[in-house]
Protein backbone atom coordinates (compact mmCIF):
# COMPACT_ATOMS: atom_id res chain seq x y z
CA UNK A 1 0.00 0.00 0.00
CA UNK A 2 1.26 3.72 -0.89
CA UNK A 3 2.00 5.73 2.14
CA UNK A 4 2.13 9.17 2.07
CA UNK A 5 3.58 10.80 4.71
CA UNK A 6 2.66 14.68 5.08
CA UNK A 7 4.17 15.81 8.08
CA UNK A 8 7.85 15.17 8.03
CA UNK A 9 10.89 17.24 9.34
CA UNK A 10 13.82 17.17 7.69
CA UNK A 11 15.69 16.03 11.13
CA UNK A 12 19.03 16.97 10.30
CA UNK A 13 21.37 19.81 11.98
CA UNK A 14 19.58 23.04 10.15
CA UNK A 15 16.55 22.08 11.21
CA UNK A 16 17.42 21.08 15.06
CA UNK A 17 19.32 24.57 15.26
CA UNK A 18 16.15 26.22 13.71
CA UNK A 19 14.31 25.01 17.05
CA UNK A 20 16.01 27.36 18.99
CA UNK A 21 15.11 26.82 22.95
CA UNK A 22 12.57 24.30 22.32
CA UNK A 23 15.37 21.39 21.44
CA UNK A 24 15.81 20.79 25.64
CA UNK A 25 12.08 21.12 26.35
CA UNK A 26 11.56 18.78 23.27
CA UNK A 27 14.06 16.05 24.73
CA UNK A 28 12.46 16.48 28.08
CA UNK A 29 8.84 15.67 26.49
CA UNK A 30 10.09 12.93 24.25
CA UNK A 31 12.52 11.23 26.75
CA UNK A 32 15.18 10.83 24.14
CA UNK A 33 18.03 12.42 22.29
CA UNK A 34 16.83 15.52 20.37
CA UNK A 35 19.71 15.35 17.94
CA UNK A 36 20.37 15.58 14.27
CA UNK A 37 20.92 12.83 11.53
CA UNK A 38 22.28 13.03 8.36
CA UNK A 39 20.71 13.08 5.24
CA UNK A 40 21.76 10.43 4.32
CA UNK A 41 20.48 8.38 7.07
CA UNK A 42 16.93 9.91 7.12
CA UNK A 43 16.51 8.62 3.19
CA UNK A 44 17.35 5.52 4.68
CA UNK A 45 14.39 5.43 7.43
CA UNK A 46 12.32 6.50 4.62
CA UNK A 47 13.48 4.16 1.97
CA UNK A 48 12.83 1.13 5.11
CA UNK A 49 9.29 2.24 6.24
CA UNK A 50 8.49 2.47 2.15
CA UNK A 51 7.25 5.89 2.92
CA UNK A 52 7.02 8.87 0.23
CA UNK A 53 7.96 11.95 2.58
CA UNK A 54 6.63 15.63 2.68
CA UNK A 55 9.33 17.23 4.27
CA UNK A 56 8.38 20.64 6.77
CA UNK A 57 10.83 23.48 6.49
CA UNK A 58 10.44 25.98 9.68
CA UNK A 59 10.73 29.92 10.74
CA UNK A 60 9.66 31.03 14.15
CA UNK A 61 12.41 33.23 13.74
CA UNK A 62 10.64 36.26 15.50
CA UNK A 63 10.22 34.26 18.84
CA UNK A 64 13.23 32.47 19.00
CA UNK A 65 16.24 34.47 16.67
CA UNK A 66 17.54 31.00 16.02
CA UNK A 67 18.23 30.65 11.92
CA UNK A 68 15.31 28.83 9.86
CA UNK A 69 15.27 25.97 8.45
CA UNK A 70 14.67 27.21 5.20
CA UNK A 71 12.29 26.96 2.40
CA UNK A 72 15.61 26.24 -0.43
CA UNK A 73 17.22 23.60 2.08
CA UNK A 74 13.97 21.96 2.33
CA UNK A 75 13.54 22.34 -1.12
CA UNK A 76 16.82 21.02 -2.72
CA UNK A 77 16.59 18.17 -0.19
CA UNK A 78 13.37 17.08 -2.01
CA UNK A 79 15.45 17.73 -5.20
CA UNK A 80 18.06 15.41 -4.21
CA UNK A 81 15.77 12.28 -3.28
CA UNK A 82 13.04 12.48 -5.73
CA UNK A 83 11.34 9.20 -5.77
CA UNK A 84 11.75 8.99 -1.89
CA UNK A 85 10.95 12.77 -0.78
CA UNK A 86 7.47 13.59 -2.63
CA UNK A 87 7.12 17.24 -1.92
CA UNK A 88 7.87 19.82 0.75
CA UNK A 89 5.72 22.59 3.08
CA UNK A 90 7.21 25.55 2.78
CA UNK A 91 7.50 27.99 6.04
CA UNK A 92 7.38 31.57 6.45
CA UNK A 93 7.25 33.31 9.82
CA UNK A 94 3.80 35.46 9.86
CA UNK A 95 5.60 37.91 12.30
CA UNK A 96 8.06 39.14 9.74
CA UNK A 97 5.29 40.69 7.97
CA UNK A 98 5.65 41.84 3.62
CA UNK A 99 9.10 39.87 4.02
CA UNK A 100 7.00 36.66 4.64
CA UNK A 101 4.05 37.26 1.88
CA UNK A 102 7.86 37.52 -0.44
CA UNK A 103 9.47 34.50 0.93
CA UNK A 104 5.83 32.83 0.11
CA UNK A 105 5.39 33.66 -3.45
CA UNK A 106 9.12 32.65 -3.95
CA UNK A 107 8.33 29.41 -2.36
CA UNK A 108 6.17 28.64 -4.57
CA UNK A 109 6.63 30.32 -7.80
CA UNK A 110 10.48 29.96 -7.74
CA UNK A 111 10.90 26.40 -5.50
CA UNK A 112 7.48 24.67 -6.55
CA UNK A 113 6.51 24.12 -3.25
CA UNK A 114 3.80 22.07 -1.92
CA UNK A 115 1.74 25.06 0.46
CA UNK A 116 2.68 26.12 3.86
CA UNK A 117 2.95 24.89 7.18
CA UNK A 118 2.47 27.13 10.45
CA UNK A 119 3.35 26.05 14.07
CA UNK A 120 0.63 28.77 15.98
CA UNK A 121 2.10 27.54 19.54
CA UNK A 122 6.17 28.09 18.85
CA UNK A 123 5.61 31.06 16.79
CA UNK A 124 3.30 33.07 18.89
CA UNK A 125 0.15 33.99 16.90
CA UNK A 126 -3.04 32.80 15.96
CA UNK A 127 -4.08 32.69 12.32
CA UNK A 128 -7.45 34.15 13.19
CA UNK A 129 -5.06 37.58 14.24
CA UNK A 130 -6.43 39.86 11.49
CA UNK A 131 -3.24 41.58 11.13
CA UNK A 132 -2.01 38.50 9.64
CA UNK A 133 -5.03 38.32 7.38
CA UNK A 134 -2.28 39.80 4.47
CA UNK A 135 -0.42 36.81 4.63
CA UNK A 136 -3.47 34.53 3.86
CA UNK A 137 -4.71 36.94 1.21
CA UNK A 138 -1.10 36.48 -0.37
CA UNK A 139 -1.35 32.42 -0.11
CA UNK A 140 -4.62 32.38 -1.01
CA UNK A 141 -3.86 33.62 -4.33
CA UNK A 142 -1.19 31.60 -5.06
CA UNK A 143 -4.09 28.77 -4.67
CA UNK A 144 -2.34 26.17 -2.97
CA UNK A 145 -3.16 24.48 0.77
CA UNK A 146 -2.05 25.03 4.18
CA UNK A 147 -1.46 22.60 6.97
CA UNK A 148 -1.57 24.33 10.46
CA UNK A 149 -0.80 22.57 13.52
CA UNK A 150 -4.13 22.45 16.31
CA UNK A 151 -4.12 21.25 19.46
CA UNK A 152 -1.30 21.06 22.46
CA UNK A 153 2.96 20.68 21.72
CA UNK A 154 5.71 19.40 22.90
CA UNK A 155 7.38 22.35 22.60
CA UNK A 156 8.05 23.78 25.97
CA UNK A 157 6.05 21.37 27.39
CA UNK A 158 7.06 20.73 31.04
CA UNK A 159 9.16 23.74 30.99
CA UNK A 160 8.82 27.37 32.99
CA UNK A 161 5.87 29.16 31.11
CA UNK A 162 5.80 26.83 28.21
CA UNK A 163 9.01 29.13 27.21
CA UNK A 164 6.15 31.60 26.71
CA UNK A 165 4.18 29.83 24.20
CA UNK A 166 0.52 29.87 24.83
CA UNK A 167 -1.35 26.73 23.74
CA UNK A 168 -4.79 28.65 23.32
CA UNK A 169 -3.11 29.80 19.66
CA UNK A 170 -3.83 26.68 18.68
CA UNK A 171 -7.37 26.12 19.14
CA UNK A 172 -9.64 24.81 16.28
CA UNK A 173 -11.81 27.48 16.49
CA UNK A 174 -9.05 29.77 14.91
CA UNK A 175 -8.78 27.62 12.21
CA UNK A 176 -12.90 27.54 11.92
CA UNK A 177 -12.42 31.53 11.29
CA UNK A 178 -9.71 31.37 8.50
CA UNK A 179 -12.02 28.80 6.35
CA UNK A 180 -14.82 31.10 7.11
CA UNK A 181 -12.99 34.03 6.01
CA UNK A 182 -11.02 32.49 3.00
CA UNK A 183 -13.34 29.72 1.94
CA UNK A 184 -11.65 28.77 -1.29
CA UNK A 185 -8.27 27.95 1.26
CA UNK A 186 -7.91 24.77 1.34
CA UNK A 187 -6.39 24.14 4.94
CA UNK A 188 -5.30 20.55 6.33
CA UNK A 189 -5.36 20.44 10.24
CA UNK A 190 -2.18 18.45 11.48
CA UNK A 191 -2.18 16.82 14.57
CA UNK A 192 -5.16 15.05 16.49
CA UNK A 193 -5.94 18.62 18.34
CA UNK A 194 -6.32 17.28 21.86
CA UNK A 195 -7.60 18.66 24.52
CA UNK A 196 -10.16 19.84 21.61
CA UNK A 197 -10.67 16.88 20.05
CA UNK A 198 -14.64 17.11 19.14
CA UNK A 199 -14.26 20.89 18.13
CA UNK A 200 -11.75 19.75 16.09
CA UNK A 201 -13.94 17.15 14.54
CA UNK A 202 -16.71 20.05 14.48
CA UNK A 203 -14.89 22.29 12.21
CA UNK A 204 -13.91 19.62 10.33
CA UNK A 205 -17.52 18.48 9.37
CA UNK A 206 -18.83 22.07 9.54
CA UNK A 207 -16.09 23.29 6.68
CA UNK A 208 -15.95 22.13 3.55
CA UNK A 209 -12.09 23.61 2.84
CA UNK A 210 -10.95 22.04 5.69
CA UNK A 211 -9.42 18.31 6.05
CA UNK A 212 -7.49 16.67 8.86
CA UNK A 213 -4.00 15.31 9.01
CA UNK A 214 -3.46 13.23 12.82
CA UNK A 215 0.31 12.97 13.06
CA UNK A 216 2.42 13.14 16.43
CA UNK A 217 0.60 10.63 18.51
CA UNK A 218 0.33 7.40 19.15
CA UNK A 219 -2.76 6.18 17.14
CA UNK A 220 -3.55 3.57 20.11
CA UNK A 221 -4.06 6.84 22.17
CA UNK A 222 -6.91 8.77 19.54
CA UNK A 223 -10.03 9.26 21.97
CA UNK A 224 -12.89 7.30 21.07
CA UNK A 225 -15.12 10.04 19.17
CA UNK A 226 -12.16 10.96 16.48
CA UNK A 227 -11.79 6.72 16.20
CA UNK A 228 -15.51 6.34 15.42
CA UNK A 229 -15.45 9.26 13.16
CA UNK A 230 -12.71 8.31 11.29
CA UNK A 231 -14.36 5.00 9.61
CA UNK A 232 -18.20 7.10 9.15
CA UNK A 233 -18.21 11.03 9.14
CA UNK A 234 -14.16 11.22 8.16
CA UNK A 235 -13.42 9.02 6.47
CA UNK A 236 -13.05 10.90 2.94
CA UNK A 237 -10.82 13.89 5.02
CA UNK A 238 -8.15 11.96 7.40
CA UNK A 239 -4.61 11.91 6.07
CA UNK A 240 -1.44 10.07 7.34
CA UNK A 241 1.23 11.90 8.93
CA UNK A 242 4.20 11.01 11.39
CA UNK A 243 5.55 14.09 12.58
CA UNK A 244 8.87 12.52 12.04
CA UNK A 245 10.94 12.06 13.86
CA UNK A 246 8.62 12.18 16.97
CA UNK A 247 7.46 9.13 16.49
CA UNK A 248 9.29 5.41 15.09
CA UNK A 249 7.85 4.39 12.38
CA UNK A 250 7.56 0.95 13.13
CA UNK A 251 5.33 1.98 16.24
CA UNK A 252 3.03 4.69 14.47
CA UNK A 253 3.00 2.06 11.19
CA UNK A 254 1.72 -0.95 13.81
CA UNK A 255 -0.49 0.91 15.85
CA UNK A 256 -2.56 2.51 12.83
CA UNK A 257 -3.14 -1.22 11.74
CA UNK A 258 -4.41 -2.48 15.03
CA UNK A 259 -6.88 0.25 14.86
CA UNK A 260 -8.76 -2.81 12.58
CA UNK A 261 -10.15 -0.33 9.71
CA UNK A 262 -10.81 -2.09 6.77
CA UNK A 263 -8.11 -2.18 4.04
CA UNK A 264 -10.48 0.29 1.66
CA UNK A 265 -10.38 3.07 4.18
CA UNK A 266 -6.61 2.51 4.82
CA UNK A 267 -6.05 3.01 1.22
CA UNK A 268 -7.78 6.54 1.57
CA UNK A 269 -6.44 7.17 4.62
CA UNK A 270 -2.76 6.19 3.61
CA UNK A 271 -2.88 7.86 0.18
CA UNK A 272 -5.96 8.30 -1.88
CA UNK A 273 -7.43 11.27 0.27
CA UNK A 274 -4.19 13.23 -0.05
CA UNK A 275 -3.92 12.59 -3.94
CA UNK A 276 -7.23 14.11 -4.04
CA UNK A 277 -7.19 16.68 -1.54
CA UNK A 278 -3.90 17.98 -2.12
CA UNK A 279 -3.00 16.68 -5.61
CA UNK A 280 -0.34 14.20 -4.86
Amino acid sequence: MRIIDLHCYPNTEPWIKSQGPYVEALAKYWNRAWTAKSEAEVIEEFKKFSVEAVLVAFDIESVTGAPPCTNEYVAQMRDRNRGVILQAWAAVDPLKGVAAMEEAKKAIVELGMLGFHFHPIMGHFSVDERKLYPLWETINELKVPVMIDVGTTGMGAGMPGGLGAVIRHAHPAAIDQLAADFPNLNIVAAHPGWPWNEEMIAVALHKGNVSWELSGWAPKYFPDALKRDIKGRLKDKIMFGSDYPSIPYDRILKEWNELGYADELMEKIFHGNAERILGL
